[in-house]
């Protein structure tokens, strides 16, 4: 009901009753039915509005009678000329009574009573206002802080006008100091085999991109550091105008090019949440280390509510230089010389590639001396066939597995607990064998999540390696000084988990990749072994095919969806069936989802021109660029499909260049279609 329509027209129906009652006494000496009529319809319309005066005026007083319950007796006396603008709602939000400061600041012609305060405090509600210990409001020019008393009929609201204290700290947050620090992710590969001209045009050309963005759009300075990183300082309102540019200079970087053909790329971390210099430079520092950790090529803004990512979207440049791995190798050697026992885990449902590098490590690590093991729930692995064919070609991992139960019986005080394949705790085999370990070593090549293990002594991370088990591959070359020798089976669970990850060479391939195979071909790996460990069942190869056939294509990303309830297999299913949906033209990148568990699982595949990492990271998942993974829980299929178009959808308008200014019209509507 409109009280306000109710208060301010009330008077013209009683006008129209008077004019109906003197028409009906003219009528009466000419049309007595007439007069009657007339009467009736006057006398009604009068009853009416008695009625509806009344109903509000009861309305009003007992609104009033419950704002006064709430309001000291000085209050009740001074409310007039309360200093703060203040309102009295009824129980719909509807404004019963303002004072005359309310009057000044949110009315013009009039007190506001019978308005909804809906239209005074939008896009805010007054359930909010209510909930909260002062919420921030606008109208017109002027910003106010509301507090809200609830009363027995409706409330009571009062606005502090902090307007001149808001600009102030808007001011402050606008110009506080913010401190990047900028990494040149693919200097050394760009020049590597160029010439010393060559090195200085690509050096050049990057920094002139950096002074340029750091000069004349960022208002900053910019300052070289050693080793390719940068640092630049500017302030936070020119943080956020990047922010809406999704920080093109991204773009400009990736321009320049060495001579063979590779494009420059630089990671950028960005300290927004510090209090002090010297905290703003430690956490520009941390998001650093998180992009790059993420596969470089994109911008890590770390904020208080935690980080904020933009770009990510080139593929990553392989390191191919292997001192690294060599270190690593003599790091681990040392920490395992010094524990009591060894346990090796990956992440829950292990796949090929999470066994194959957990073999490799217990290959490597078992001839230390001390007792190993391998944690495995073999009835949730992925790898069956693998696990099987361990168990029959070599006699050392009958003895080798244990279940997460069995090995957190093993854990010590001086325990070495190695981590493969995954570096986020909530996937982990096993997390309560992760928080009872002290020593802690990480090896995998997922890009860098925000949910990650801190507490590592070790954090192997190459997210430019195509898989676990080619890193591991690497580092056995290394142990016993390079004299290890594995047996061929250790040696085709290695080749195994690289030709998963890999898609048999296709993707994510590198030298290094192609390298470590050669390795494991000369360790006595058989290909035709390998390739059958992928062998699938005749109603696991139906389920694909049907995967498939079911499939929609929506915006270049082909999507299925099954209940998957009865079908033995179906998480391996789902990432083959996902790999084969890559194979239709115009096709850049495929989802399935599928039910099971009381949650639905989508695997997402991609050849690298859309990066599904990003896409399902929204959704909590995780992974790669061209291979990720997401669980949903309490949803059904449908609103999982929904969703993913949803976040199809975010993800190519996020991928949009921004338009300039000044380009021409033709040209800025040419682009957006």
């Amino acid at each position: 009901m409109n009280k306000r329509r109710i208060w301010a027209t009330s008077p013209v129906y009683y006008v129209m009753a008077a004019v109906m009652f003197i028409m009906a006494c003219f009528s009466y000496t000419q049309n007595k039915i007439l007069f009657a009529v007339e009467i009736t319809v006057s006398g009604l319309c009068l009853a009416a509005v008695i009625m509806t005066d009344l109903h509000y005026r009861v309305h009003v007083y007992t609104a009033l009678r419950a704002a006064r319950k709430v309001l000291s007796a000085d209050e009740q006396r001074n409310l007039g000329q309360f200093a703060l603008p203040l309102a009295v709602l009824g129980s719909a939000g509807d404004i019963v009574w303002t004072n005359e400061r309310f009057q000044d600041l949110f009315t013009e012609n009039g007190e506001g009573c019978g308005d909804n305060i809906a239209a005074y405090i939008y896009p805010k509600t007054l359930r909010q206002i209510l909930s909260e210990n002062g919420t921030s409001v606008s109208y017109g020019d002027r910003e106010f802080t509301a507090y809200g008393l609830r009363t027995e009929s409706g409330s009571v609201l009062y606005f502090v006008d902090d307007t001149y204290y808001k600009q102030i700290q808007r001011d402050y947050r606008e110009k506080r100091t913010v401190i990047a620090v900028i990494s040149f992710d693919n200097r050394e590969e760009l020049t590597r085999d160029a010439s010393g001209s060559e090195d200085s045009r690509i050096t050049s050309e990057v920094e002139s991109v950096l002074r340029s963005w750091a000069i004349d759009t960022m208002e900053g300075f910019l300052r070289r550091m050693t080793n390719g990183r940068y640092m630049l300082i500017t302030d936070d309102q020119h943080i956020e105008e990047a922010k809406t540019k999704r920080f093109a200079v991204l773009d400009s970087v990736r321009a320049v090019k060495g001579e063979n053909n590779i494009s420059a790329t630089i990671s950028i971390g960005i300290g927004r949440a510090g209090v002090t210099a010297t905290e703003s430079e430690l956490h520009a520092r941390q998001a650093l280390e998180m992009a790059l950790g993420r596969g470089g090529d994109q911008v890590a803004l770390r904020q208080k509510n935690g980080y904020e990512f933009f770009g990510g979207t080139g593929r990553g440049v392989e390191k191919r230089n292997k001192v690294r791995a060599r270190i690593m190798a003599n790091a681990i050697t040392e920490v395992a010389t010094t524990c009591d026992n060894i346990l090796i885990m990956g992440h829950r449902f292990a796949d090929l590639d999470c066994l194959g590098a957990a073999i490799g490590m217990y290959a490597g690590l078992s001839t230390l001396g001390k007792p190993c093991s391998i944690v495995l729930d073999t009835e949730k692995s992925l790898a069956q066939p693998l696990y099987r064919h361990m168990l029959q070609q070599d006699k050392r991992y009958e003895d080798a597995f244990v279940s997460p139960a069995q090995g957190l019986d093993m854990v010590g005080r001086n325990t070495l607990l190695v981590v493969v394949d995954t570096h986020i705790p909530s996937i982990l085999e096993s997390r309560e064998i992760y928080e009872a370990c002290r020593n802690v070593i990480v090896i995998d090549h997922h890009r860098k999540m925000v949910e990650h293990i801190d507490n590592a002594i070790i954090f192997f991370h190459e997210p430019y390696a195509s898989s676990a088990s080619e890193m591991v591959a690497e580092l056995v070359q290394y142990f016993k000084e390079g004299k290890l020798r594995i047996s061929v089976a250790e040696a085709e669970a290695l080749l195994a988990g690289i030709m998963l990850d890999t898609k048999s060479f296709i993707l994510r391939t590198g030298v290094r990749t192609f390298e470590a195979a050669a390795f494991l071909r000369r360790m006595g790996a058989d290909t035709v072994a390998v390739r059958k460990l992928f062998a699938s069942s005749m109603e696991s190869y139906q389920e694909r095919s049907r995967l498939v056939s079911a499939a929609e294509v929506y915006r270049g990303c082909a999507i299925s969806c099954t209940s998957g309830a009865n079908v033995e297999g179906i998480r391996v299913v789902a990432p083959q069936a996902a790999d084969d949906l890559l194979g239709i033209s115009g096709v850049d990148a495929s989802f399935v989802l599928y039910e099971q568990d009381s949650a639905v699982n989508i695997s997402a595949r991609s050849m690298g021109a859309i990066n599904v990492q990003l896409i399902l990271e929204g959704m909590g998942g995780g992974g790669h660029q061209t291979m990720a993974a997401a669980q949903l829980k309490h949803i059904t299929p449908e609103a999982a499909r929904a969703r993913i178009q949803t976040a199809i959808d975010q993800y190519r308008e996020s991928q949009k260049k921004p338009l300039s200014k000044n380009e021409p019209e033709s040209r800025k509507k040419e682009k957006q279609g």
